[in-house]
């Protein structure tokens, strides 16, 4: 959440740059919600201290008479208004800073969609294309003939946009769950941990959810109790830490986790509908770090190698763009994405974004640090992909599959899965 008055200190400097990601800021609509709020409370204040001199004097030269005792209390029923009407003011000024998206940096390219998004480099392997008149072939079919994808059971237990995996295909997410997290854990200095897949409104908020995506969560409720379903593991996560004063010695932190995530994607229908790559429910291992806010960019692109180093192990063909200010998420200030090869498609799509969200999310949900000079601050959060595992399982499949139809997979993780090869039908072969 934004302070109210560095957004009206800078003027049409945060118009500008929030205009860059297509959000107008009323800035006459938070100036008054701004100034009711200071007036109220100011007024509190003043009717506050009358009423603390008159209960002071009302004592001081014999018992207080009928009317002074009448007149105090007229002043704590004043007080009481008061009260009320500065939590109305200070409700409805968080409920319009609430829906104000973060404020990209200058180094953000300009532009509204990932057709903008701007190369950084290649990484990988070579992407390799069909030849001339031919065509690549899509995991959603490798993965049935392998025998390993069973889309028709996933329609006939829950509908569209669910999964499920078979023998070495289960054996195969579960093997890239446990590679992504010693990777992480053992050679990049994360500490892993296990979370709850369900949080609380408040949870939700800090992170940035809410109140901007509701449409987008599944949410369940028993009796007055009411919980969502976590997108993503960078909500319990970065919460984690919520509403805590970090000593600046000790950062940053680094949190990873393997969790399932859930979205209705409300707004994304009508692409990659088939297969795997967009579903109401799949597994994702997550990178949250958690800093000093001066220290974020450095954090931002060493956790973009994070990432790009799953992919490098892989053997898989990817490449590094910086999104538009247009299309970065709600809560972010600067985003890479890292986009996995698909022959498929015949195209790079995303299986990681890495987002820098600055001070935002730090001040939504109350995480501060305090500096070796003893001032307070709020702190920086970074969070990343590092690696979805349906997507990876994609870019296996699309990448490795073999003139004889079976799918060779990186060396990297014969030790979790104990083969090197699927045939189709689903045996699997050690070479």
């Amino acid at each position: 959440m934004h302070d109210p008055s560095v957004l009206l200190d800078s003027g049409t400097e945060a118009v500008r740059r929030l205009a860059r990601r297509r959000h107008h800021l009323d800035v006459s609509v938070l100036s008054r919600l701004y100034e009711t709020r200071n007036l109220t409370r100011s007024e509190l204040e003043r009717l506050r201290a009358e009423a603390n001199r008159a209960t002071r004097n009302a004592g001081r030269s014999g018992p207080p008479s009928e009317e002074a005792k009448e007149a105090t209390r007229a002043l704590r029923a004043e007080v009481k208004t008061a009260e009320s009407a500065l939590r109305d003011a200070e409700r409805e000024l968080t409920d319009f800073l609430l829906g104000i998206p973060n404020i990209p940096l200058d180094q953000t390219p300009s532009g509204d969609s990932e057709k903008e998004a701007v190369e950084v480099r290649l990484g990988g392997p070579p992407a390799r294309r069909p030849a001339a008149g031919g065509s690549a072939r899509h995991h959603a079919d490798i993965g049935a003939e392998l025998g390993i994808l069973d889309g028709p059971a996933a329609a006939g237990l829950a509908g569209a946009r669910f999964s499920v995996s078979r023998g070495p295909g289960a054996r195969l997410e579960r093997a890239l769950s446990a590679f992504f997290l010693d990777l992480h854990t053992e050679e990049h200095g994360y500490t892993e941990y296990a979370v709850p897949f369900m949080v609380n409104r408040e949870t939700m908020t800090g992170t940035g959810q809410l109140p901007k995506f509701e449409e987008d969560l599944f949410r369940t409720a028993v009796g007055d109790r009411e919980l969502f379903l976590i997108p993503t593991a960078e909500v319990p996560l970065t919460n984690l830490v919520a509403g805590k004063l970090l000593d600046a010695a000790a950062l940053p932190y680094a949190f990873t986790s393997r969790t399932p995530c859930f979205r209705a994607e409300a707004g994304a229908y009508g692409r990659d509908t088939r297969g795997i790559l967009r579903l109401h429910q799949f597994e994702k291992v997550e990178l949250v770090r958690i800093c000093a806010a001066e220290d974020a960019p450095r954090q931002l692109e060493l956790m973009v190698g994070h990432a790009e180093e799953c992919l490098r192990r892989l053997e898989l063909s990817y490449r590094v763009v910086l999104l538009p200010a247009g299309d970065i998420g709600f809560s972010a200030r600067m985003t890479y994405d890292i986009e996995v090869w698909l022959p498929g498609a015949d195209a790079y799509r995303e299986i990681s974004s890495v987002s820098d969200c600055g001070t935002f999310q730090g001040r939504r949900a109350g995480i501060r640090v305090r500096g070796a000079d003893g001032r307070k601050a709020p702190a920086a959060t970074l969070n990343g992909s590092a690696l979805p595992i349906g997507r990876s399982v994609a870019a296996l499949l699309e990448q490795g599959v073999q003139e004889d139809g079976s799918v060779l997979l990186p060396e990297a993780l014969v030790p979790y899965t104990g083969f090197r090869r699927i045939l189709p039908g689903g045996a699997v072969s050690d070479s």
